[in-house]
């Protein structure tokens, strides 16, 4: 990482996410609550509330609209959530630039991922966990800016068209430990109350779904130009052939034709958020809620198995001459 690039970085704190973080620290005190009590009303980890008061995180705007709520602002969080430029000067990997510059002008993105959240709909603290298993340090936190800044124009009012299928394994394998996943989990559901964003889940037991090869991105420019984009470890791969695309096109529309519905979906997310709450209560509060979960999962597939049988209608009574 260049020397410009890491004072820009460290400038980051004192020049807009500070700001943010003293007006959040103003408030909460004159709320007569600590960093604990505040973390514990949203809810989040304490940590999180530390970081962003020391302008060392950026906060997400339901974060700032929670903060809001809970100190009785009247607004002015979420208000200046939307004023402070919180990715100045970002550096992207070489090999992803290309990919982050289309992102920034697309007019419709799809996308079906395996394994982990998409990038646009991660979390500051889960990508945090995946990129420390191969950076530290101040080029950790520049990994997290950088991705998180993708994010904002999607999450923004008017935001272009956002269709993800998530495969089910997104869910289950755990990054960075059962807090991080359920604030993820708690996330993705926020993400899919955007009338622009449509998620869904390909439950890893549903029998007949036919599922691409690999996570993909189908592109769309505003001139009309479609791109499939896919990575293999550190590199990216494009391609605009018109067969390529109109292949790759189909076998997404009948995944997602064939997956369960948003909000289906948004069921499967919720139950996962449930696992990760209770993930270490003590065992016997575990037992009784895993059966509650198993109870109404069994209530929901039997309600969509059930055969639909018309009731019969009374005839009317026919009149006597």
């Amino acid at each position: 990482m260049s020397r410009r690039n890491a004072d820009a970085g460290s400038g980051l704190s004192t020049s807009t996410a500070a700001v943010f973080g003293e007006v959040l620290k103003h408030f909460r005190e004159a709320a007569l609550l600590t960093q604990e009590g505040l973390a514990r009303e949203i809810p989040c980890d304490r940590s999180q509330v530390a970081r962003v008061e020391a302008g060392a995180r950026v906060p997400q705007d339901t974060f700032a609209k929670k903060c809001d709520e809970l100190l009785g602002t009247g607004g002015v969080l979420l208000r200046l959530w939307g004023r402070i430029d919180w990715y100045p000067q970002v550096e992207h990997p070489d090999w992803f630039r290309r990919r982050a510059e289309m992102d920034a002008v697309t007019t419709g993105l799809r996308e079906y991922q395996e394994r982990v959240v998409p990038g646009l709909l991660q979390t500051d603290d889960y990508a945090r966990a995946l990129f420390s298993r191969l950076v530290s340090g101040e080029e950790l936190e520049e990994r997290v800016r950088a991705r998180l800044s993708r994010q904002r124009r999607f999450l923004a009012d008017g935001g272009p068209f956002y269709a993800a299928v998530l495969d089910e394994s997104c869910l289950r394998n755990m990054v960075g430990g059962p807090a991080i996943m359920r604030d993820q989990c708690a996330h993705l559901l926020d993400a899919g109350r955007h009338p622009n964003i449509h998620i869904q889940v390909a439950p890893a037991d549903r029998i007949g779904l036919f599922r691409p090869s690999g996570s993909m991105s189908l592109i769309r420019l505003p001139e009309g130009h479609e791109w499939v984009y896919s990575e293999s470890l550190d590199r990216g791969h494009f391609s605009d052939d018109p067969a390529v695309y109109a292949r790759h096109s189909q076998t997404y529309d009948v995944l997602r034709a064939d997956s369960p519905s948003a909000p289906e979906s948004a069921a499967l997310i919720s139950d996962a958020m449930e696992r990760y709450e209770h993930h270490e209560q003590p065992r016997s509060q575990r037992r009784d809620l895993d059966q509650e979960q198993s109870q109404r999962r069994q209530r929901r597939q039997l309600y969509r198995n059930s055969p639909r049988v018309p009731h019969p209608r009374p005839r009317p009574r026919q009149q006597n001459p």
